[in-house]
């Protein structure tokens, strides 16, 4: 499985009932017949629609990934260890050196590092050389025909209908992860209808071909209509001082740099960081692990992919690329992922003991975060709101 991607920006919170209905090919083509009336009223001609369907075949191989693809995770520094090994690193320096003069004009109109760009083609499809080649087709419909998230991927499913009418592709190009995500840079369809552009001017927005050109730029144009900020950083390592109110690191306080290095919070140098702008402090492994310092170009990189260690990636790479060295903070490595089930189990704990999550889907995102910050703070210990294997254990032993 490829790395971290868009395409599981759509993709990581799965919703837990799952239906019972047998799918299959002949279900599908029903399907597949009912559809047409929606396609050809969103715009899809009736021979585009009847040409390109008649290649889709139902896929239990991506609707069983899609549904249990949630099982699979790592912590962020083993993440880390393979999405900035010393190979991409060295890999991404090459890759930055053949299209140095694409990305350089790329940088001067979108505003967006080429560093940038170059990691994120780096996590997506190792610089070109793993761009999928499943029938994006066959993955979105069997996904629609699926049902749990039929209105999301009927979307694609009509996105990627109009890539194959507007000429961008032939239909038999058409092909990504098994995911949908497509190309270089693995773009989902709609994204690609929304932001994709046509750098080298053929008069095709080409992300496929071997010619990486107009997918780096598509990356760039994406970040640019999300709210990139030119200058910013991503986010920095920092320090945290003795005594740290662990209760600062969240992402809801924010503070200029300047005041942040008024409380001792300095960058790995010791010295203070420059002020681009508003930021907060994360822990992504809580009180043991790095402390980064983020801006709002983080936030804008999560609309790429939600998850932290994916955005982590991204910007470390990316500064690696440029010839930084590697984190100089350490790791929980003792500590190891919670499984799916435990994660259902934490926080219903939680919520039982009186820190509603609010939602039992097994995403440890902010609400289930403060909910531990809660329990911890209730409890006596550092309120650094990291769900590990010794908080689940702590969690039960106190029922």
């Amino acid at each position: 499985m490829r790395a971290l991607s868009l395409a599981l920006l759509c993709l990581t919170s799965p919703a837990l009932a799952q239906t019972n209905v047998v799918r299959n090919d002949a279900g599908l083509q029903q399907w597949i017949d009912d559809f047409r009336s929606k396609a050809i009223a969103a715009g899809i001609s009736a021979k585009i629609y009847d040409t390109a369907m008649a290649e889709v075949s139902y896929s239990a191989k991506v609707v069983e990934r899609d549904r249990n693809q949630s099982e699979f995770t790592k912590t962020i520094w083993d993440y880390l260890g393979t999405a900035v090994s010393d190979l991409r690193i060295s890999n991404g320096k090459a890759a930055l050196g053949r299209q140095r003069e694409t990305l350089k004009a790329v940088e001067e109109r979108y505003g967006v590092p080429a560093e940038i760009i170059t990691a994120i083609w780096g996590l997506e499809s190792a610089y070109g050389t793993f761009r999928g080649s499943d029938p994006v087709l066959t993955s979105m419909a069997s996904l629609a025909y699926d049902a749990r998230r039929a209105e999301f991927f009927e979307t694609q499913v009509i996105a990627a209908l109009q890539i194959v009418q507007t000429g961008d592709t032939q239909l038999s190009s058409l092909k990504g992860s098994w995911a949908g995500a497509m190309g270089h840079t693995q773009f989902m369809p709609g994204s690609f209808i929304d932001h994709a552009v046509d750098w080298t001017g053929d008069g095709r927005r080409d992300i496929w071909g071997d010619d990486p050109r107009d997918a780096l730029a598509s990356a760039a144009a994406y970040l640019k209509d999300n709210g990139w900020v030119t200058g910013q950083p991503w986010g920095v390592e920092v320090q945290l001082p003795d005594g740290f109110d662990y209760l600062l690191a969240n992402r809801e306080v924010l503070k200029a740099p300047s005041e942040w290095a008024e409380i001792g919070i300095l960058d790995t140098k010791g010295l203070p960081v420059s002020d681009h702008g508003q930021a907060s402090i994360l822990l992504p492994a809580g009180a043991e692990g790095a402390a980064f310092m983020i801006f709002k170009n983080f936030e804008v990189l999560e609309s790429y992919n939600t998850a932290d260690a994916y955005v982590i990636a991204v910007g470390h790479l990316a500064d690696r690329i440029s010839g930084a060295g590697p984190l100089r903070g350490d790791w929980p490595r003792q500590d190891r992922p919670l499984s799916f089930d435990e994660r259902i189990e934490l926080q219903k704990e939680l919520t039982a003991q009186g820190f509603d999550t609010q939602k039992i889907d097994a995403k440890i995102g902010p609400l289930t975060v403060n909910a531990v910050r809660g329990w911890q703070v209730a409890h006596g210990l550092v309120p650094d709101g990291y769900a590990s294997p010794r908080f689940l254990e702590r969690l039960r032993s106190a029922r």
